[in-house]
């Protein structure tokens, strides 16, 4: 990862270094709006004294208004964050080892197996492994879905770009329609909260549960990275990856676990969210070129700052009742892949 920084020119690491601090500082005040505004408004100023009133030593902060900002809001935001995070950085990943402008994990299947993995778990295997029983589930789940997508793609001879999509999306309804079963199989009395969990949410957010997908995202996320320089070799080829002492194989295997994982994990904790990982890559290439170095820390960047401002639009925009957020990540994801399809046209 350090020779990815250092081996670029000085001006274009001081651009990169800026346009990345102002990128933090616009997530930074996205989470601050995101826990201000709601079905019962706080005010800026309040919201930011909670906050150093917690993180500061001796100061403290009490009152419903306290409660709303701390345990209510701020991890909610925090999780949008990191699972649009998470899911901009796979998409980016997928893109560029499948060479493949359309790869997402919702496209690609992999959302759909994390969610049969984690309705397994929440219907019917119960939590016999505790709060890790759901993101584990999930992530063999979801790491299943993407074996079978490239099974498939290679039994069916599918070695285009948009071929290997469409064997995506038949496994994606393959594994949706068994996820559909375990809904219909499971408890009548619980299905209605699966249900509203697979349009996306992220209501159940509490600060004990932050603590995986940080850790996921932080680790395999830094893995994906330090491998840029082989996503860049593989976006020209399997031979010329060859040429360079690289196995497109293993590597494209190795990608999608670290895809499956941190999809898994996101899932597990939000639901399913299509799009995100479509749309942001595509977003930083038109800014920043197609250097994976750059792609794929600023679409994790873009990804959270996307979804901290979409599951703001949820809850205000039928407000005191949470529209699922997967409906507006989908009306727009869907949005943008029409205009995607036209520009490739």
């Amino acid at each position: 990862m350090a020779d990815i920084a250092t081996n670029l020119p000085s001006a274009t690491r001081l651009r990169l270094g800026a346009g990345a601090g102002a990128g933090l500082g616009l997530l930074g005040f996205s989470i601050l709006i995101a826990v201000a505004v709601g079905a019962v408004p706080v005010p800026l100023a309040t919201v930011i004294d909670v906050v150093l009133s917690k993180l500061l030593p001796g100061a403290a902060a009490t009152g419903a208004q306290a409660a709303i900002v701390w345990e209510i809001r701020f991890p909610r935001a925090l999780l949008a964050a990191l699972v649009g995070g998470g899911l901009g950085l796979v998409g980016a990943a997928l893109q560029a080892v499948t060479r493949n402008p359309l790869a997402d994990p919702h496209l690609l299947g992999i959302s759909s197996g994390a969610a049969f993995g984690a309705i397994l778990a929440l219907l019917h295997t119960g939590l016999f492994l505790g709060l890790l029983t759901v993101p584990l589930l999930a992530f063999a789940g979801a790491l299943l879905a993407a074996m079978l997508v490239v099974g498939t793609a290679r039994l069916a001879g599918a070695t285009s770009a948009d071929r290997l999509v469409l064997a995506g999306v038949a496994v994606s309804f393959i594994v949706m329609a068994g996820a559909n079963i375990l809904i219909f199989l499971g408890d009548p009395r619980a299905t209605h909260t699966v249900v509203f969990w697979m349009l996306g949410g992220l209501g159940l957010a509490q600060w004990s549960h932050l603590i995986y997908p940080a850790a996921i995202l932080g680790s395999a996320g830094l893995w994906l990275w330090s491998k840029a320089r082989a996503l860049n070799a593989m976006t020209v080829g399997d031979e010329t990856a060859a040429t360079l002492g690289l196995d497109p194989a293993r590597l494209r295997l190795s990608v999608f676990v670290a895809g499956a994982l941190i999809t898994g994990v996101m899932v597990a904790f939000s639901g399913m969210i299509g799009f995100v990982g479509l749309m942001m890559p595509h977003i930083v290439r038109l800014i920043l070129g197609g250097d994976n170095a750059r792609i794929l820390p600023f679409s994790a960047l873009f990804g959270a700052i996307f979804l901290v401002w979409a599951d703001t639009f949820a809850r205000i925009v039928m407000a005191p009742e949470d529209m699922p957020i997967g409906v507006v990540t989908g009306l727009l994801g869907g949005l943008f892949f029409v205009w995607l399809l036209g520009r490739r046209a």
